[in-house]
């Protein structure tokens, strides 16, 4: 391998660990509620729960990434009145 090569080989390298590391936080999926002031984790019993906000609302789901600050509080504080709902099923 000559020195060009080996260059090339290890710039490439250093540009993938960077990706790799921004991919595994961006799946540490955790959400900051200012009102309550605590962390939640989006995890398959939150989403559980956000379905049924939904549901109670008689209203069709919308992607949380599509909601606005003000809508994504709404849900935090649904949720804080509602601490069993990540065990309910949809």
């Amino acid at each position: 391998m000559t020195r060009r090569e080996l260059c090339t080989y290890l710039l490439g390298a250093a540009a993938v660990v960077p990706a790799a590391s921004m991919a595994q936080d961006h799946n540490d999926h955790r959400f900051y509620d200012r009102d309550h002031n605590d962390w939640h984790e989006w995890n398959e019993g939150e989403e559980r729960a956000y379905h049924r906000y939904w549901e109670e609302r008689h209203a069709e789901y919308r992607p949380w990434a599509k909601m606005k600050s003000e809508e994504q509080r709404a849900y935090w504080r649904w949720r804080h009145d509602h601490p069993d709902a990540v065990l309910w099923r949809h």
